[in-house]
Order: structure tokens, then C-alpha cells, then sequence
């Protein structure tokens, strides 16, 4: 590739600002080109941060903009279908953050308008292709832990600003959509299948009514993942990944710093008592922000498929959908994806 895939971010939003913009600071394919705010100060103080050359004060300013190939969209989530659908009929390949929609309807909206206007979109889950979880599947896969038969998961922090999009029913925030989406993409990514049924189990905040406390079990084809995801609790993220003959531990599965490596522990089990006893693989500094853009921009410029196609994306909705019907019913669900 010569030249870099100009890109465009839709809305000024705190993942764009914290992660995203800094990592595209480092992209080799990549480059920002672009912002836009309903906020003409909050575009043009991203703009001066980042030294982006062009500050909208609407989206649809940028949307316009013939020189954008790649439109980022890290709006609510109660926006994404809407927007980036917007940004597909001006022509515009998308990556918008996950949950890519609210439902599985949705999902399939998107799927539909890719096949109509031709571009490219795809979800970013930035943890499908950092190294640590690359290695995970492929040791896996490879036999290193036997049979792969359960894996275990959670991921908390703690929120209780009404003001903040996470804690807004209406935005379609809560516990589930925001973290509990990791854990069902990476177990799904790891066994290679899709879960048969799911159960769940929800605390709702009485005021926010978004849900602070869920637990779930998803039933694959060949094993079994139990997670709990929370939005009150302290903050804390691990997975864990059990065979017939070893255990794989990811430390820092989901936020993984850009500013010292990431560790995985190979456990075959042996002696529970001996500190060092497992194997530890340790992944250079990377960041996983950048590789996903990339990855992206590469897909672009070559005609190839994104790291997080849209069917995918339809099939992770399916589970999260089903955990909420699972909820309500006190069932278990099957999830209806494609």
C-alpha cells in the first residue's frame, strides 16, 4: 500500500479520544483525515489534540466529505445502525464499535445494506486480532491443553453516572451490550462454534434499569463458558480456558495496555502449590487499536475481508439477544442468528 486510507470519525466520544485516536496516531495504513461533533468546539479541540486536518460541526458535513474512505463510528449504540447506515449510502466503508446494533434485526439491517452499496463494514472488537488471543485459539487448536471443554470469564468496573451513556436504558447501555460482549465473542472465537442455548441471569439498577449484574451460561456444541459481566463492581477482567490436560489464563484479556507486554499462563495442571509452576508466553507492546484500523484500511486498499464481518457480528447478537429473553423467562433460550 501506498498511500494511507483516510478516515473520518463520527462524534467526539471518550473510546475515540482515549484509545482510538492515539493509536491511529501510529497506523501504518492509516490515517485520520477527519472529525465531526454536534459540537463545533469539541471537533475542533479533538482536531488541535490530534492534529487532524478537517473539524465538522455535523455529521452529515463529514459524511460529504469526497477525500473520507472510512468512516469510525463510536456513538451510542442506540445511534450505530442509524449512522453508519447513513455513512454506507455516501459511498463510505465503516467500522463501528461493538455492540454493532441493538438486536439481531438490526444486524441483519446492516448486512443488507453492505450488499446494497457495496462497502465494506465490519465491528470492532479490537481483541480479535491481538496477539494474545491469536495465540490462545491457536494453542488451543493445536492440542496444548487436550480438549477444550469449559471456559470462565468476567469483566466489572464500576459506573453509576446517570450521566454516562452506559448507565441510559434508552442508549441501550448496561452491563451485557458494553462487557458482557467480550466474553461470548472470545469464547466463540476459541471453541469455533456457536453456543446450542444460553442462560441468563440479570440485577437491574432500580433507577438506571439498565443491568448491573449478569451471569450466563452459554452450552456449545463440545463444551460449556460460564461469565459474569457487572457495571457496579470493582474493576477486574480475566479468562480462563480449560482442556482435558491444561488451562490457558488470560491476564489482561480485554483492556490490554499499550505500554507494557500482555502475559498468558499455560497450566497442564500438575502442581497447584508451586509458585511458577506454569508457563508464561509474553506478547511484545503492541496496540490493539491500531492493528484493528490496519487490519481495516489493508481489507480497503486490497479488496479483502474485514477482521469482524458483519455475519459474525449478527451471531454475537444472537447470543446476547437470547440472554436477555433468557432472563425474562427464566429459560434457556437458543440463540437465532443466521
Amino acid at each position: 500500500m501506498t498511500d494511507k486510507v483516510k478516515w473520518g470519525i463520527l462524534g467526539a466520544a471518550s473510546i475515540a479520544q482515549r484509545r482510538v485516536l492515539p493509536a491511529m496516531m501510529q497506523c501504518e495504513y492509516s490515517e485520520v483525515a477527519a472529525i465531526a461533533s454536534r459540537s463545533a468546539e469539541k471537533a475542533k479541540a479533538a482536531s488541535a489534540l490530534f492534529f487532524i486536518p478537517k473539524a465538522y460541526d455535523s455529521y452529515e458535513k463529514l459524511l460529504a466529505d469526497p477525500e473520507i474512505e472510512v468512516i469510525y463510528n463510536p456513538l451510542p449504540n442506540n445511534l450505530h445502525v442509524e449512522w453508519s447506515i447513513r455513512a454506507a449510502q455516501h459511498g463510505k466503508h465503516v467500522l463501528c464499535e461493538k455492540p454493532l446494533s441493538r438486536t439481531v434485526a438490526e444486524a441483519r439491517r446492516l448486512l443488507e445494506t453492505r450488499h446494497q452499496y457495496g462497502v465494506k463494514i465490519g465491528e470492532a472488537f479490537m481483541v480479535r486480532t491481538h496477539p494474545q488471543w491469536i495465540r490462545t485459539r491457536e494453542l488451543v487448536r493445536s492440542g496444548r491443553i487436550g480438549k477444550l471443554h469449559s471456559a470462565l470469564g468476567f469483566f466489572s468496573y464500576f459506573n453509576v453516572n446517570p450521566d454516562n451513556t452506559r448507565n441510559m436504558i434508552d442508549a441501550a447501555g448496561g452491563a451485557l451490550m458494553d462487557i458482557g460482549c467480550y466474553p461470548i465473542k472470545t469464547t466463540r472465537f476459541v471453541f469455533g462454534e456457536e453456543p446450542v442455548r444460553v442462560l441468563g441471569c440479570i440485577e437491574r439498577d432500580p433507577s438506571f434499569k439498565t443491568d448491573r449484574l449478569t451471569s450466563a451460561i452459554l452450552e456449545y456444541p463440545t463444551g460449556q463458558c460460564i461469565f459474569t459481566c457487572a457495571t457496579q463492581l470493582v474493576y477486574y477482567q480475566r479468562m480462563q480456558f480449560f482442556g482435558t490436560e491444561g488451562r490457558i489464563d488470560i491476564e489482561i484479556p480485554f483492556n490490554a495496555p499499550t505500554d507494557k507486554p500482555t502475559r498468558i499462563y499455560i497450566d497442564n495442571g500438575k502442581d497447584l502449590y508451586t509458585p511458577g509452576s506454569q508457563l508464561t508466553e509474553s506478547f511484545p507492546i503492541c496496540n490493539q487499536f491500531a492493528i484493528q484500523a490496519d487490519l481495516f484500511s489493508k481489507a480497503v486498499r486490497e479488496n479483502g475481508e474485514v477482521a469482524n464481518p458483519l455475519e459474525d457480528s449478527v451471531c454475537n447478537m444472537a447470543v446476547i439477544e437470547a440472554l436477555f429473553r433468557s432472563a425474562e423467562s427464566g429459560k434457556w433460550e437458543t440463540p437465532e442468528g443466521l
